[in-house]
């Protein structure tokens, strides 16, 4: 016999348990795209205390999609190996260019980024940050839905050592911060340079090269670093968002140890 007042106290119960436990993080990813993911699973690896929060209900970005609405991916060489250490399959197309079922590539990242150790939370979105003496110090959250309907409803705040803007595009976080404190991003102009049109060969390279701290706390990765710094867009190709996951990690892991 199924009681539904059981099913009901069960969910909220082990949800209220799980943010309860996730207030207070060493790293807050906003956004559930391929580099943020990355970011996610080689943070719990090194031990870190991690959540990540989607917007959306689903999550992995721009990789469900592969081109198109057709679900495969393209990664080159260089990043083929974080797919080979996540148990993700691989094969040749020519010497150089792998194709992976996107489908396969974002199941399986989540999982082992969750399994690692991470927690991930959807449907929620930043709705501000926690900036204390010139440092980004946690992020504000509020239901996803409360956003899309327009109600007047106050956020919740989750603190952290450390923010990763993985949103894509849209650099929504670091948008938060120019806009509403006016500050002096790591940038050539200090501040949004802005994404530029495709330029698969470039953007690959740059996404790994954007990916830093652009402010105190503040770190950003994938497309949000070419966004950010501007550089160009890539498209179906996610070798550059894997690596960059990868390199974000080590970044914050070395600057908390």
């Amino acid at each position: 016999m199924i009681d539904e007042r059981i099913v009901t106290k069960a969910i909220i119960e082990r949800f209220s348990e799980k943010l309860v436990s996730n207030l207070e993080l060493d790293v807050a990813v906003c956004g559930a795209g391929p580099s943020g993911l990355v970011a996610a699973y080689f943070l719990a690896k090194g031990g870190l205390k991690v959540a990540v929060f989607e917007r959306k209900l689903s999550i992995g970005g721009g990789m469900w999609g592969g081109g198109m609405m057709f679900n495969e991916i393209v990664v080159q060489e260089e990043s083929k190996g974080i797919l080979d250490m996540l148990n993700i399959r691989a094969k040749e197309y020519i010497p150089g260019y792998y194709t992976v079922d996107s489908v396969e590539a974002v199941s399986g990242i989540c999982f082992q980024a969750v399994q690692a150790g991470a927690q991930i939370f959807n449907l929620i979105s930043i709705e501000d940050l926690v900036v204390r003496q010139d440092r980004v110090t946690g992020v504000v959250i509020n239901w996803t839905a409360v956003e899309m309907a327009g109600l007047h409803v106050d956020p919740l705040t989750i603190m952290a050592k450390s923010v990763v803007d993985s949103t894509g595009h849209p650099i929504e976080v670091v948008r938060v911060l120019e806009r509403k404190m006016g500050v002096t991003l790591n940038t050539p102009s200090g501040k949004i340079e802005g994404e530029k049109s495709m330029w698969a060969d470039v953007a690959e390279t740059t996404t790994l090269e954007n990916t830093k701290e652009v402010f105190p706390g503040l770190f950003v990765a994938g497309m949000s670093a070419n966004a950010t710094f501007g550089s160009y867009r890539m498209g179906p190709i996610f070798g550059g968002m894997l690596l960059s996951g990868k390199k974000v990690a080590e970044l914050i892991i070395g600057k908390i140890r």
